[in-house]
């Protein structure tokens, strides 16, 4: 039976998986995500749970835990673990990442000297004004970069500088800002896709200002938005109060929260984790 037409943007995504390697049956396995497709938000339930991070994490769902400024670590079912905005230190801890990504910004969203244990290491940058391109595939877990601008020295612009990370698990699309320096263009837009679970910085300057932020969120319109690279309760409660209108607003008072595609809220929310540390 012939298959119907594919909207440009699935087929791009489905050309560019066509040059990889035949996939493994780990790849196979990995719940497909509607990263790249317009669909219906799921009707939501409980969807948050409190878990540490040393424990197994249930079927089907993704961990994160916010561990500092623009830091997270996302952990899946298989046991592989993710630091965003890796600046070399995660806590009191001997947890070797699987994953670990880097913006460069400022030093305090990457740095020079990762653990060369660490196996797969991916700097959101490439040559000056070149970027970079990652489309890393590790069974359960695909990570994925869209390319932005950030301001250089001098008040210049450093073309494709940074990049917004993409993790696509357990039909999820998590997608993670980092240090964003602009509104993103319908290209750029069309790229990300469908993102389910938002991480935002709302510092309302050093990366925008929070009216351009605002505009940035509810664009996107994930099914949860996770602020951080916040200074001050006034920074944070003023993007709070910006998309109150819009956006439930569920404050927590820790820094953890397991997410899956089934319970996902029906009304777009704003989680709020407080950032800490691991320990053991």
């Amino acid at each position: 039976m012939p298959r119907p037409a594919l909207a440009p943007a699935v087929a791009c995504s489905l050309a560019l998986a066509a040059l990889s390697a035949p996939p493994t049956a780990a790849q196979e396995a990995r719940r497909a995500s509607h990263c790249i497709a317009i669909a219906d938000a799921a009707p939501g339930i409980d969807y948050l749970h409190k878990a540490a991070w040393t424990e197994a994490v249930p079927d089907y769902s993704v961990r994160i835990q916010y561990l500092d400024h623009a830091s997270f670590l996302i952990q899946t079912p298989g046991g592989l673990d993710v630091v965003t905005d890796f600046t070399g230190y995660i806590g009191n801890v001997d947890l070797i990442p699987d994953v670990v990504t880097m913006n460069h910004a400022h030093g305090t969203h990457w740095t020079a000297n990762p653990d060369p244990a660490i196996p797969h290491v991916l700097e959101g940058w490439g040559a000056f004004g070149e970027g970079v391109e990652h489309h890393l595939d590790l069974g359960e877990l695909l990570v994925r970069n869209v390319s932005t601008d950030i301001r250089s020295m001098g008040g210049g612009v450093e073309e494709k500088g940074n990049s917004i990370f993409v993790f696509e698990v357990e039909g999820l699309c998590i997608g993670h800002l980092g240090h964003l320096h602009h509104e993103p263009s319908p290209e750029q837009y069309a790229a990300l896709g469908r993102v389910d679970v938002l991480m935002v910085p709302v510092d309302g300057g050093y990366t925008m200002a929070l009216e351009a932020m605002v505009r940035v969120v509810e664009r996107l319109r994930s099914s949860v938005i996770i602020p951080m690279h916040w200074f001050s309760g006034y920074s944070l409660d003023q993007f709070l109060d910006n998309v109150s209108g819009s956006f439930a607003i569920d404050r927590r008072d820790g820094p953890e929260m397991v997410v899956n595609l089934r319970d996902l809220p029906s009304q777009p929310t704003v989680v709020v984790l407080q950032p800490q540390w691991l320990s053991d």
